[in-house]
């Protein structure tokens, strides 16, 4: 008989502590609702005790996510677990999810504790966090190089105080897939009352092997599998969820195992998140990557022409890559469209929000010939990240050449007031940039900025992506158009307007407000605003 597999995302808290990767309330809320739809069992919305923003991210996920167990990580202190406890008190399904290090090298240098005390500690807290939630899961932090004795006494005393999920992180990435699957097997074999636990396992991918060390516990007894959509974590991040469901699917003959997820959204919602974050999976990424189903090699072709077996384990269709059916060009009507949103999976936009797509559908389509369902994804992408915009393009002008100076005209609305600012740069985006900084009267840092096309020939999208942080704030925008100046402008744009939604999540004002309202001559001359400032 087969053994179901829990899986357990953790894309909004491990995932998010990438470096550069910084997403808003609103965008863990879509990716929340999207790994609900995937039918992931157990979403890690986030550790509240951490900030602000991230306490209401997850009470927001809580309150409005139905059908996944809402999980909220905290330190083994009262404080950490009161603080996850308010934020996920209203969810249909909430978790506690509680750590301790307990390796000698994490005890002695981190913690400055003894053995003795880091037990106490963890069982006192798992029973307290008992208290408060029905549901409790404990991670020894480093349990892979922690001595193995004592692990099991870890193990033994938390489920003794109502633990009912012990996770087994290998947190530096350290073990090979004999040792990992070894712990899990002798954790079974030494633990009296392991049978009243799930064993879940959190494999980091320092060495390559997080995949590889998850399924190696799968086969030796773990329940639960801990992972991120495109292996998103520290440093060189978490097992890919994708690559572990995908594994145990194509290979349920050797696993004989499943998991609840729906195959068949891995794609979209590998798509979802590298918009979001702005990490986009290389083009060689398993499972999601644009060359997974690619074949070029001749013979391949060939043999793929013939059965799609010969170099294919699995299909394009069985992660939601579909070939298209139908070619949309300007002269497609809205049922058309609306069928092929279904078809790549945007079955859950409303009304309103088809409506502002088949708009842009169409002013596209009279830029392009014909629309490829790359471009559609793209248009959905980046209207989407503008919920909640503060500040909208109404105009830009650059002009540039080898022999002149780039000079840049932009004009910017913010509810009723308009700021139109012009500045020279180091080429056109460069110019746009300051005259965008200007005119806002925001200064940021762009961090990162790259380009791309959505699909082949000449009139292709560019797709920008931008990452710009302030004062230790960051975030990043996407923007898309035919024109790569106008795609680098929105995305600008957008990243800004994500910097000012995470200055509002955690209660911040800023100076710069009064730059913009200054140049919408909201003050008379002479006199004081809020900050004590001369107009």
């Amino acid at each position: 008989m087969s053994k179901r597999i829990y899986i357990f995302d953790t894309t909004l808290r491990d995932g998010e502590q990438s470096p550069g990767i910084s997403l808003n309330s609103n965008e863990k809320l879509k990716i929340a609702k999207q790994l609900c739809q995937l039918g992931v069992d157990v979403i890690e919305a986030g550790f509240p005790a951490s900030s602000k923003g991230d306490f209401e991210s997850v009470r927001s996920i809580a309150k409005n996510v139905r059908g996944s167990t809402i999980a909220a990580l905290a330190r083994t202190t009262r404080q950490d677990i009161d603080r996850a406890w308010e934020a996920i008190e209203y969810a249909e399904q909430p978790r506690i999810h509680t750590f301790i290090a307990t390796s000698d090298i994490h005890m002695k240098y981190k913690l400055k504790m003894e053995p003795g005390d880091v037990l106490e500690k963890a069982a006192e807290m798992v029973a307290y966090a008992r208290s408060l939630c029905p549901e409790v899961e404990f991670s020894p932090e480093d349990a892979a190089r922690t001595d193995k004795e004592f692990l099991y006494r870890v193990i033994e005393a938390v489920i003794n105080a109502g633990a009912r999920v012990v996770n087994i992180p290998d947190t530096v990435g350290y073990m090979t897939p004999d040792e990992f699957g070894g712990l899990i097997r002798s954790i079974r074999n030494n633990v009296s009352n392991i049978d009243k636990a799930i064993i879940s396992v959190h494999c980091h991918n320092d060495l390559g092997m997080a995949v590889a060390n998850s399924l190696a516990a799968v086969e030796n007894g773990a329940d639960q599998v801990e992972c991120t959509i495109n292996g998103l974590g520290e440093r060189a991040g978490n097992a890919a969820l994708e690559e572990i469901v995908m594994a145990l699917k194509t290979r349920k003959d050797f696993y004989n195992a499943y998991t609840g997820i729906v195959t068949e959204k891995l794609y979209r919602t590998s798509s979802m998140v590298g918009f979001a974050t702005g990490v986009h999976v290389q083009p060689n990424k398993a499972i999601v990557g644009v060359n997974a189903f690619a074949h070029e090699s001749g013979i391949h072709q060939h043999g793929v022409m013939s059965n799609s077996e010969t170099y294919e384990i699995m299909t394009p269709e069985s992660i939601g890559l579909r070939q298209s059916r139908m070619v949309l060009g300007k002269h497609s009507g809205r049922h058309a469209f609306e069928e092929k949103l279904k078809e790549l999976g945007y079955s859950n936009l409303n009304q309103e929000e088809i409506n502002k797509a088949f708009v842009l559908f169409k002013d596209l389509a009279d830029k392009k010939k014909y629309i490829m369902d790359r471009d559609i994804e793209a248009l959905i992408t980046q209207e989407s990240s503008k919920a909640n915009e503060k500040y909208k393009l109404e105009y830009f002008q650059v002009s540039s050449g080898s022999e002149t100076v780039s000079t840049a005209t932009v004009r910017i609305r913010s509810k009723d007031c308009v700021s139109e600012e012009a500045a020279c740069g180091d080429g056109p985006v460069d110019a746009a940039f300051n005259a965008i900084g200007r005119a806002i009267g925001m200064k940021v840092n762009l961090d990162e900025y790259s380009i791309k096309a959505s699909t082949g020939g000449n009139d292709a999208l560019g797709e920008v992506t931008v990452k710009v942080s302030k004062d230790n704030t960051k975030a990043s925008g996407y923007g898309v158009s035919t024109d790569i100046i106008e795609a680098s402008v929105l995305a600008y744009i957008n990243a800004i307007n994500h910097i000012e939604s995470r200055f509002q999540e955690s209660g911040r004002i800023e100076r710069e407000e009064f730059a913009f309202a200054k140049s919408c001559n909201y003050f008379g001359a002479g006199e004081i605003d809020n900050w004590g400032l001369e107009v």
